[in-house]
């Protein structure tokens, strides 16, 4: 009985497979500066590439990057530029090979800043 249980575990465990990726402080005094939603549709055997570039105001910093992936997909998201600490973000996202993209984009900001 055991076995089955631990089975049925590593079974749930290995079918969640989201690539969520948050960096940062998304939780404590920070605000949402800026909500969009990515999509990118599949094309068959190609591997979809998109760049989002967001700025915040200069007196203001970024805290958190919070992107959801609503397909549960195996896609990959990458800082190229600027980040946690910057007042500008660019992301990269990349799907599965015949797959599209379809993520849910929050960027935080400190709101002690004025």
């Amino acid at each position: 009985m055991k076995t089955i249980t631990i089975l049925a575990l590593v079974v749930a465990v290995c079918k969640v497979e989201a690539s969520h990726f948050v960096v940062g402080n998304i939780a404590d005094r920070v605000q949402l500066y800026h909500h969009e939603r990515v999509q990118y549709n599949a094309i068959p055997f190609i591997k979809r590439v998109k760049e989002l570039f967001k700025t915040v105001p200069e007196h203001k910093r970024i805290q958190g990057i919070q992107a959801l992936d609503m397909l549960q997909s195996k896609a990959s998201i990458n800082i190229t530029a600027g980040g946690v600490g910057h007042s500008f973000v660019n992301l990269r996202f990349k799907s599965e090979r015949g797959f599209g993209l379809d993520y849910d984009i929050g960027i935080y900001v400190n709101h002690d800043y004025l």
